[in-house]
């Protein structure tokens, strides 16, 4: 089974190295400061103070230890002194706190300013990426980039580099006064013995952090047949392989077993190695200086010291590499962020406004002689001199077998890709040359599939112009035919659709779909063929609505079936990226072979049967 909340994630995150270059990099990260720089001094300024209130406290605390010993004073002076010390300690930890949470305070603070504008750039970034980008960048991977990178390096800047320069200045400086203020002979047997054995035990820890993954993993693919298996148990039953399953699971589970059995000898391995070099060193120490005591080379005071100062040093070198590997992961996942601001983004107007569209209505496209290919099959050409014509407000019908360029031409008008060769015209004038955001804000597109966000109803009909009145709503809906079935739900407009709609039928979120883009009122439309996976009466109530929605507009109709683009004013049939043939539903029945007539006759033929 899995680790609780993002162990797993965090271990498993590259991590970069701590090189001048990677650091540089980061530098980028201070950009998002602005006006927040001086709480950044502020942090570092209680940074310092928790750093050396770290120093003096061990030589503090280490000081009590001398009233063990002889002191020579009596009973009045000796509680003034212990009084004084224990009022010192009790100041130093005041202080100490108050420090530490104005240092947490501004550096969180800081890093949230950072963060903000860094999560608004990444995602800002991404939704201008071309469709090119999102071809070749996994959905997934990309809101990993956006959650759990940023969350990363929220840590790295909350905690961890503070921490880091924090444990850097106690140990070494902790080192340092060990030297000063005890015996040399003791402090370079602590040199000596302390921190290689740190170093093993870290050693140590990677290998068992690594262990423990591999053993999740094993476990976790233990379950994956555990999930076949009962997901799919009727196909188990029904094909009588109970025993496959059983021994399939068997194989796993002695995998395990054997891993399991190594596991822990390692860990056994470990642990005794800690009780006896951790432990066996510590006491190795302490005899020392008890035969330093015994010779009265040592006093209680310079023993209290040391004690207070190797607890503390021993401390903060043991958490260093942790830190070390934070701000390593933090690192790695500020390039990938960076990667992603380093791409180049489609030129969207940000400030454009569904109420600027012109009042211009012409929908006049052209293809002239365009070639095709995707950047990720650049040996594979989609389409090949393809050239056409659609008038304003004509219905063109795009037909063709499985492949055959279809949904690219789609694309390419609304220029999610541009042409390798040849011209793509809107009212005379390229594509190319026109703004993006003018463009697309002329067309609409009701696909097959379609997705819905996870709001309301409202808000999804809005999504076709955010800025339309309610009472625009309600006569998109009316025209979509999705009114009725609204007002049936007690929440009306504000019934929640679920997760891409999930709430609701096919053919009501292919209305809300249509209602989307009648709010939209464009003057070309794309259909995807929205009716081809619904009943026959909700088809009847969709294809009522694209009636009304195509009227008076440039509509290009993906058709699977035929029998709706019987009264198309031209139909377009594509065979391997090329236009075979061209012209209306007679036109092309007439043709003996033709590739339409004979899609025609097996649709048919087959609605037929």
């Amino acid at each position: 089974m899995a680790k609780r909340g993002g162990e797993n994630t965090k271990e498993e995150m590259p991590k970069a190295k701590l090189s001048l270059a990677n650091l540089k990099k980061s530098l980028r990260l201070f950009s998002y400061l602005k006006k927040q720089k001086w709480q950044f001094a502020m942090g570092m300024v209680f940074l310092a103070g928790t750093a050396g209130i770290g120093l003096v406290f061990p030589l503090v605390s280490g000081k009590m230890f001398s009233f063990f010993g002889e002191t020579g004073m009596n009973r009045d002076q000796m509680v003034h002194e212990i009084n004084k010390t224990g009022l010192t300690l009790l100041v130093l930890l005041i202080v100490q706190s108050f420090v530490s949470f104005g240092r947490v305070a501004m550096f969180s603070r800081v890093t949230e300013n950072i963060l903000i504008g860094l999560r608004t750039d990444t995602f800002k970034k991404l939704v201008q990426m071309p469709m090119g980008f999102f071809s070749k960048n996994q959905v997934a991977e990309l809101s990993s980039r956006m959650a759990t990178d940023i969350n990363v390096i929220s840590e790295a800047f909350t905690m961890n580099i503070a921490e880091f320069i924090r444990q850097s200045i106690v140990g070494i400086g902790g080192l340092c006064l060990l030297i000063y203020y005890t015996k040399l002979e003791i402090a370079l047997w602590f040199l000596a013995v302390i921190p290689p054995i740190i170093i093993i035990t870290i050693i140590f820890g990677k290998k068992i952090r690594k262990y423990s993954k591999s053993y999740q993993e094993k476990i976790a693919a233990s379950n994956v047949v555990v999930g076949e298996a009962l997901t799919g148990i009727s196909n188990v039953k029904t094909f009588t392989n109970e025993t496959f399953e059983i021994k399939r699971y068997r194989g796993i589970a002695e995998g395990i077993r054997k891993f399991g059995m190594k596991y822990g000898i390692f860990r056994g391995s470990f642990f005794a190695f800690v009780m006896t070099f951790i432990f066996g060193s510590i006491f190795f120490i302490l005899y020392k200086m008890l035969l330093m005591k015994a010779d009265g080379n040592l006093s209680a005071e310079e023993f209290g010291k040391f004690m207070m100062l190797a607890l503390f040093i021993a401390g903060s070198l043991g958490g260093l590499p942790e830190q070390i590997a934070s701000i390593q992961r933090a690192l790695g996942a500020t390039d990938r962020v960076f990667e992603i601001l380093d791409e180049k983004n489609e030129e969207i107007d940000l400030a454009y406004q569904s109420a600027q569209q012109s009042k211009d209505r012409r929908g006049e496209l052209e293809f002239s002689n365009v070639s095709f290919h995707y950047p990720t099959r650049a040996d594979f050409k989609v389409l090949k001199e393809v050239s056409f014509k659609a008038e304003t407000g004509q219905t063109i019908a795009l037909v063709g077998p499985s492949g055959s360029g279809k949904s690219t031409i789609a694309g390419m008008i609304l220029r999610f890709y541009d042409p390798e060769k040849g011209t793509i015209r809107l009212n005379g004038t390229d594509t190319k040359d026109m703004s993006l955001t003018e463009l697309r804000a002329k067309m609409a597109i009701v696909p097959q599939d379609v997705i819905l966000f996870a709001g309301t109803i409202r808000e999804n009909i809005l999504y076709g112009r955010p800025n339309a009145t309610e009472e625009d709503v309600r006569e998109a809906a009316r025209q979509a035919n999705a009114l009725e079935f609204i007002e049936s739900f007690p929440e009306k407009f504000d019934t929640v659709v679920g997760e891409r709609g999930i709430q609701l039928s096919g053919g009501q979120r292919q209305r809300i779909a249509i209602a989307r883009a009648v709010l939209k009122n464009p003057s070309i439309l794309l259909l995807d063929e929205a009716t081809s996976s619904l009943d026959s009466e909700s088809e009847r109530i969709v294809q009522e609505a694209l009636d009304k929605l195509m009227e008076g507009r440039t509509s290009i109709v993906i058709a699977h079936r035929l029998s709706t683009i019987r009264n198309a004013d031209k139909i377009i049939v594509l065979e391997k990226g090329e236009v075979v043939e061209m012209g209306t539903h007679e036109e092309l029945m007439q043709y003996p072979d033709g590739l339409y007539r004979s899609l025609c006759r097996l649709q048919f033929d087959l609605v037929k049967n």
